[in-house]
């Protein structure tokens, strides 16, 4: 014997039927403090802030950026061991 019942109800009146808390209240609240967060640090995220952040990370003056591409040549040259790599 097989029988089916199908109930055609909201997710709030299920909750209801079930005896189940009402979680609207917290997840507006919830949701209203992660939107300010968001808005709050919305400028970091911005197409300028980014750019801007990371720019920030390279040297600014010729002096330095010299120094850092010979700083990566010389480690480019050696293998993981430390050794120098063999050109073949």
């Amino acid at each position: 014997m097989k029988i089916t019942v199908e109930v055609e109800c909201t997710p709030i009146e299920a909750r209801q039927f079930m005896g189940l808390p009402d979680v609207q209240p917290m997840q507006d609240a919830i949701l209203a403090e992660v939107e300010k967060r968001m808005l709050a640090h919305m400028d970091r995220f911005s197409p300028e802030g980014v750019l801007n952040a990371w720019l920030a990370l390279f040297p600014q003056n010729p002096q330095q950026v010299q120094e850092l591409f010979g700083k990566l040549f010389k480690t480019g040259q050696r293998g993981s061991n430390g050794a120098r790599a063999s050109s073949e």
